[in-house]
């Protein structure tokens, strides 16, 4: 007990926040305790491009989280790309995997916006902005993937921007 009559616990509490870098090697470490082939892999090939980015010149050897995002919204891209090449040339095996490989690095990213969310937001940037014309396009558009970054695809944001500014 202290000198005021409060009881006070032997141990403190601490709160540890995880990067996702930190946060991938003990999804690693679980993968590995579960077997999870695809999951393994798919992970170990994540951590490998974070190191690649951590140690790039100029990186000063940290990952901030927002680099990270853009890493993994990177190699979720390719693998969706790469999938469909192998479906258009009749290799759904490969396809696969890469799918499974994708939806891995998908649960690492936050929950796209709907179509909706998106055609809210850029009405909100437009009236924000007053733009009103399609010359008025590029200040729409930099402000829309600003503010929809990792959250909404940059080829929607820019279809509903035509579509509105039209």
């Amino acid at each position: 007990m202290c000198n005021n009559g409060i009881k006070t616990l032997p141990y403190k509490r601490f709160f540890i926040i995880m990067t996702l870098f930190d946060r991938i090697s003990e999804d690693i470490k679980s993968a590995m305790k579960a077997r999870d082939k695809v999951r393994l892999e798919t992970l170990r090939n994540i951590k490998k491009v974070f190191l690649e980015a951590k140690t790039a010149p100029g990186a000063n050897d940290t990952l901030e989280d927002a680099d990270a995002m853009k890493i993994l919204q990177k190699l979720a891209k390719q693998g969706r790309e790469t999938a469909q090449t192998f479906i258009d040339n009749n290799r759904q095996d490969l396809a696969d995997a890469e799918l499974a490989q994708a939806a891995v690095i998908e649960e690492y990213l936050p929950k796209p916006l709907t179509a909706e969310e998106i055609e809210a937001a850029v009405r909100e940037i437009i009236s924000a902005t007053g733009a009103s014309s399609m010359k008025d396009m590029g200040k729409v558009m930099g402000a829309a993937s600003k503010k929809m970054a990792g959250k909404a695809d940059g080829k929607a944001i820019s279809e509903i921007v035509k579509r509105l500014l039209a």
